[in-house]
């Protein structure tokens, strides 16, 4: 089940929230916690039980560390032993044909394939129960002894699926005491339409140009139309993933839950260190907070520090999914960082603030190349086509056709793409912000009952 279909909206949603707010106060976590199941178990019944052995795992380790005579080595090898077990289900369902198929390739063996499904939202529940008990260990948060309270933490359906990734110590306190009221639940429902808005019209609608490109041949590809399908596809996970992203904290807001922000208008990015500021920021402060720190950061010179930097995004492409594309695209941005750190922020602040803005596009679109192909040869011809080299000219009828038909959409994506000024804010108790979000949703409804095309790129992250 996902937030933009109609069944969450006007069965599973509508019903959630009556049962929690009729519910007393003292149960609501239960409530919240086997609505949450339900909601997983709606499309895949079945990995429910892979949540759930997760969940009592960490929730039993935590106890552990937090036995008053356990010893810092102990504590140590319970660390170790969690991280273990979370890693090792995560890699059966996500890595294990990766590494099959490696090996085979290698090897010239023909070990059999599992061919199992990936279990949705895998990758960020197991980031979250690792953080509760990394969290635990630091003693940067305390042991939760409430299995339902643990529980509701991790298959919280708001954040379920695809994030943010939500540390425990930034819902540790929530748990226990949060306030839900009206103008929360408001800004709730204001946020909530926002991102079905930005998925279903903005992302959806992008979505079909790029899909409509990306199955063409790119070694006859002309350039303009190379360009136009990969900044499609930019806008289409970004308005994705971040319409997903305000759903969430949306949904959050309904519940009594203040999540972080995940993304901050990326495309406006001056560096790509910046752009990794702004986008999927529970995904890097994850990695930094729980990986890069660990490994020493920047306090052990500027050799360890690349070092660290790789190992990031390695770890990063990878998380993305099994497949050398992620790896590459990973390894990209950590050698750009790199570079940044060293000695480019410095050379990029002495240039126009246009020419820096450029320079982040243009490498954040080539990385969006990367990222879209899974194929190493469909990576060269596309980045080929993109230089010019596919095709005589630089546009055909096609790419006039394309332009044509998407112009106002493109023009609306790109202002949608930036900050707001303060004189288009919308007083969030006028009779017209009720009206503009309220024909938002009715828009996003009339789409979703019209339409079949509603994909979502990070369900199979």
């Amino acid at each position: 089940m996902v937030f933009s279909s109609l069944l969450f909206l006007f069965l599973f949603l509508p019903a959630a929230l009556a049962f929690y707010y009729c519910s007393p106060r003292r149960i609501r976590n239960l409530i919240l916690f086997l609505t949450s199941l339900i909601f997983y178990a709606w499309g895949e019944p079945v990995y429910i039980i892979i949540m759930l052995v997760s969940t009592l795992t960490d929730y039993s380790f935590g106890l552990l560390l937090d036995r008053p005579k356990m010893t810092p080595m102990k504590r140590k090898w319970i660390v170790v032993f969690s991280i273990i077990v979370n890693l090792a289900l995560l890699s059966y369902f996500k890595y294990a044909d990766f590494f099959i198929q490696n090996v085979n390739s290698l090897l010239g063996t023909e070990i059999p394939l599992t061919e199992l499904s990936l279990p949705i939202g895998i990758s960020f529940y197991t980031f979250q129960s690792m953080s509760y008990i990394i969290d635990v260990y630091r003693g940067t948060a305390k042991a939760q002894r409430n299995w339902i309270d643990f529980g509701t933490f991790v298959a919280l359906f708001p954040q379920l699926v695809a994030g943010p990734i939500v540390k425990y110590n930034t819902l540790a306190e929530q748990l226990h005491k949060r306030s839900e009221n009206i103008k929360m639940f408001a800004e709730g429902v204001r946020r909530f339409v926002i991102g079905l808005a930005k998925k279903v019209l903005l992302a959806n609608n992008i979505g079909l140009l790029w899909q409509a490109i990306s199955v063409s041949n790119p070694d006859s590809m002309p350039a303009l139309t190379a360009w136009l399908g990969i900044i499609a596809f930019a806008f289409q996970i970004y308005f994705d993933f971040s319409g997903y992203s305000d759903m969430a904290i949306g949904l959050g807001l309904m519940f009594g839950f203040r999540f972080n922000e995940n993304f901050n208008k990326p495309y406006i990015a001056q560096s790509i260190t910046d752009f990794w500021r702004r986008w999927h920021i529970s995904l890097s402060s994850w990695f930094r907070e729980y990986v890069y720190i660990p490994l020493g950061g920047n306090r052990l010179g500027l050799t360890i520090q690349m070092r660290n930097i790789l190992i990031v995004w390695l770890l990063t492409g990878f998380w993305h999914g099994a497949s050398w594309n992620f790896i590459l695209w990973g390894l990209y941005f950590g050698v750009i960082l790199i570079i940044e750190k060293w000695w480019g922020l410095k050379l990029l602040l002495c240039l126009p603030r246009w020419v820096r803005h450029l320079y982040a596009l243009m490498l954040i679109l080539i990385g969006w190349v990367l990222f879209a192909f899974d194929q190493p040869s469909l990576i060269v011809s596309y980045l080929r086509a993109m230089a010019g080299f596919n095709h005589q000219s630089l546009w055909d009828s096609g790419t006039v056709y394309f332009v044509y038909t998407n112009a106002i959409l493109f023009l609306v994506l790109i202002i949608a793409s930036l900050p707001k000024k303060q004189w288009l804010r919308i007083n969030e108790l006028s009779l017209f912000h009720l009206v503009w979000y309220g024909f938002l949703f009715f828009l996003s409804v009339a789409y979703l009952v019209d339409e079949t095309f509603n994909p979502f790129l990070y369900f199979r992250f």
